[in-house]
């Protein structure tokens, strides 16, 4: 069937009446979400059903969704703890799973005051890290023996599918003892060399806090916290990395300095200092990252790393936090490696253009003159 029939197809069904089964309507779409190879489902008032595909919002009907319509579809899929959260919140996560089709993320909230949904569609293998195209020195992140490991990104910056690439490569390696809490679920690990429990948050734990507490009494060497989203997690994960667990999670941040203090503001003012002391001596990395659109479709990560060291914690002590980037670069033979080598990287190596990444440099006379010293050298700039 050609992209036309396929859009038909959908534009037909969507102005047919529900069948008997509630989540009818909902799996139709994500159908074709799935069959066109995009990423997320968006459904919101106002515009038709759309998908996500490379990057770009492409409708997949021609009727104008309403709130009530859209609270129809979605609210029959989710889980008994999902749909709780929704009624007392109006917000909520949940995992969806359907017979050949896959599992979803799903995301009901509302926006000036009517339902709207973003549903996500979970890859069903789990990505090996030399496929993700980052930098080489990010493997040294699965070779760390304790300490807490932060990746940042804003929302749909892949650092999820980092965080479960570099649990394969210990789950592949190593016999190790592994603990993750999500909310919901994304990616679902075998047992290789290493044991694996996962636990899903309305699932398994009522709460990531109830579930780290939980967690520490199992005797994990290490724990993957899905997202530092509350003070008690944070605080919880930074105890643990201090007493010697391993232990990774997620952050929506977007550079090195940003991180830290995303954490400690987090904490009330008199709490502050004290959870920089412990951040400084339990922190023993920072990776954020970005996508950005490749010039041959599809989308490629660019992305900062710096390995703590010495001079990284006096300056967490210290609240002086405008100096990590600095310690990027006295700590390159670590592994460090700044925002700016790698999309200077990404240029050189023609897979991105020079404007989408001054777009998203975080210094950009930083990567001016990295790519003016390329030049010079005599490397072809793509």
């Amino acid at each position: 069937m050609d992209e036309f029939s396929k859009i038909e197809l959908v534009r037909e069904l969507d102005d047919q009446p529900s069948d008997s089964s509630a989540t009818a309507r909902l799996e139709r779409w994500l159908a074709m979400l799935v069959d066109r190879g995009g990423s997320d489902l968006l459904l919101v008032p106002g515009v038709p059903a759309c998908i996500r595909l490379e990057g770009k919002v492409v409708n997949i009907g021609n009727k104008e969704l309403n709130g009530p319509e859209i609270e129809d579809a979605v609210v029959p899929a989710l889980t008994s703890h999902a749909l709780r959260l929704y009624r007392e919140a109006q917000i909520a996560d949940s995992s969806y799973r359907i017979a050949k089709l896959g599992r979803f993320r799903i995301n009901l909230h509302r926006q000036r005051g009517l339902a709207s949904a973003a549903i996500r569609a979970l890859p069903s293998v789990v990505p090996e890290l030399r496929d993700l195209h980052l930098p080489a020195s990010v493997e040294l992140l699965a070779r760390l023996p304790r300490g807490l490991v932060l990746i940042g990104g804003a929302a749909g910056s892949g650092k999820t599918t980092t965080l479960a690439a570099l649990i394969n490569e210990i789950n592949r390696r190593d016999q190790r003892h592994i603990v993750t809490i999500e909310d919901p679920i994304e990616y679902e690990h075998s047992h290789s060399r290493s044991v694996i429990e996962q636990v899903e948050i309305g699932i398994d734990a009522p709460d990531f806090p109830t579930a780290l507490r939980a967690a520490l009494r199992q005797a994990p060497d290490i724990l993957v916290v899905g997202e530092m989203r509350d003070p008690e997690s944070m605080r919880i994960a930074v105890s643990a990395a201090e007493t010697g667990h391993l232990v990774f999670s997620t952050i929506h941040t977007t550079d090195v300095a940003g991180t830290i203090s995303r954490i400690a503001d987090s904490f009330p003012a008199e709490r502050q200092h004290t959870i920089r002391q412990e951040l400084a001596m339990a922190l023993s990395a920072v990776l954020t990252q970005v996508l950005l659109p490749s010039k041959h479709g599809a989308r490629m990560p660019a992305a900062e790393l710096l390995m703590v060291g010495y001079g990284a914690r006096q300056h967490i002590r210290r609240n002086a936090l405008q100096h990590l980037h600095q310690e990027i670069t006295l700590t390159k033979n670590a592994g460090s490696f700044s925002m700016e080598e790698s999309l200077a990287n990404l240029i050189t190596q023609g897979h991105i253009t020079r404007d989408d990444a001054l777009a998203c440099a975080n210094h950009p006379d930083e990567l001016e003159s990295v790519l003016r010293k390329r030049t010079a050298s005599g490397h072809s700039i793509g």
